[in-house]
């Protein structure tokens, strides 16, 4: 198989990671909620963090609602998948020093590292939707987070992910 092969293979069998960004809409949700609380910021930008932990049992139970193996190994670039989101892991770094040193703003940071990390799936999925929004995403999210409160930036990552899974479904129906 061709590289390229390899890659339109892949968009296929993890559906262009549907069950990962149907997963995030939830956390984006509860992120929101939890802005609206009425709790000091440091125990809010917490309950942040807190909110991203069940990503990966969201994704497993939308995954097989939509029949993905989020673990198959059959193609070669699901190691690659991997790595592109381990990349996120370092830029939490960034997110976890604006939670001491800027903590308002930590929502708003969360977001744009959020977004930024969905770049390199553009390439593994041949999608423009994931270009798009991990560009949008950040902008987005540094425009409202400097306007707007930390509810606000995350209702709009909420909103932007369901019109970025309305589009992936899209494109996986022209696959």
């Amino acid at each position: 198989m061709t590289l390229d092969e390899l890659r339109l293979d892949i968009a296929k069998e993890q559906k262009k990671g549907i069950p990962f960004i149907t997963a995030s809409i939830i956390l984006w949700g509860l992120i929101a909620i939890v802005t609206i609380l009425q709790i000091p910021i440091k125990s809010m930008n917490i309950l942040v963090f807190c909110c991203s932990c069940p990503l990966m049992p969201l994704a497993m139970i939308f995954g097989k609602i939509v029949k993905v193996d989020l673990f198959s190994k059959k193609n070669p670039l699901s190691n690659a998948g991997l790595l592109f989101t381990m990349n996120q892991m370092l830029y939490i770094l960034i997110v976890m020093w604006v939670f001491s040193a800027v903590p308002e703003k930590m929502v708003m940071v969360f977001a744009m590292v959020f977004g930024a990390h969905l770049l390199p799936y553009s390439w593994l999925y041949f999608s423009k939707a994931y270009i798009i929004f991990a560009v949008a995403i950040p902008v987005i999210s540094l425009i409202f987070g400097v306007i707007f409160n930390a509810t606000v930036v995350a209702l709009s990552v909420c909103l932007c992910e369901v019109v970025f899974l309305l589009i992936l479904v899209y494109e996986v129906k022209k696959l």
